[in-house]
């Protein structure tokens, strides 16, 4: 079984979110993407929306998706959410089943200050993906790469092919996606909410409709 992780606080889930698990699956013919709300994240982020609030929204807006999923895990957990702790428990609740961890290209250039980034690598395989504002040759700028890794980015932001592999300089293999750039984001709907303009095609309608009746993101 191959299962896609896809992480993040979620506040709030938009088709950006959306499209990237879909694109993610069908390139590496996973069998589900799992969806995993952040409890509370390491870097606490402004207006974050009670977690609670962002897992409905989540269930929201994967529901009817048979190939979607979502799990409370770090929630649940409670304290600081760590991804290198909730894919130990990932691990041990799969078993055999081969975890795809799904991050941007602007997460990954943070990767070497979380938790046992190296512990992390081992658990899952990463999958970069293509985010708005950022061209895959920034992650030159990583310490997992080397000078020698700048031609094989240059090359394949370049090129037409969709989908690559990278050996970093922790031997760990990468794999880079390029999807469909959707420049929608959550801080973007979250400033639209408070100026009090309408979010209609940034996100499901269910969530919207959720947004608007719990009053998320109005200013204090």
């Amino acid at each position: 079984m191959k299962i896609g992780i896809l992480g993040g606080t979620f506040n709030p889930i938009h088709f950006g979110h959306l499209r990237a698990a879909e694109e993610v699956r069908e390139m590496f013919a996973l069998d589900k993407v799992l969806f995993i709300p952040s409890g509370r994240p390491p870097f606490r982020k402004p207006l974050l929306a009670d977690a609670g609030h962002r897992y409905k929204m989540t269930r929201l807006a994967i529901k009817g998706d048979p190939v979607l999923d979502i799990s409370h895990i770090e929630i649940k957990a409670g304290g600081t959410s760590y991804s290198v702790d909730t894919l130990e428990r990932l691990s041990s609740r799969y078993g055999n089943a081969k975890l795809f961890f799904i991050i941007g290209i602007d997460v990954f250039l943070d990767l070497a200050k979380w938790k046992q980034p190296d512990r992390l690598m081992e658990l899952a395989s990463l999958v970069i993906i293509a985010r708005p504002g950022y061209c895959f040759t920034d992650l030159s700028g990583s310490p997992y790469f080397t000078t020698a890794h700048k031609k094989l980015l240059k090359r394949f932001a370049e090129g037409a092919g969709r989908r690559s592999s990278l050996t970093l300089t922790t031997g760990r293999k990468i794999f880079l996606c390029k999807i469909t750039a959707l420049g929608i984001s959550a801080s973007g709907i979250r400033s639209r909410v408070k100026a009090g303009k309408n979010i209609k095609y940034l996100l499901p309608d269910s969530v919207e409709s959720y947004i608007i009746s719990h009053k998320l993101y109005k200013k204090k």
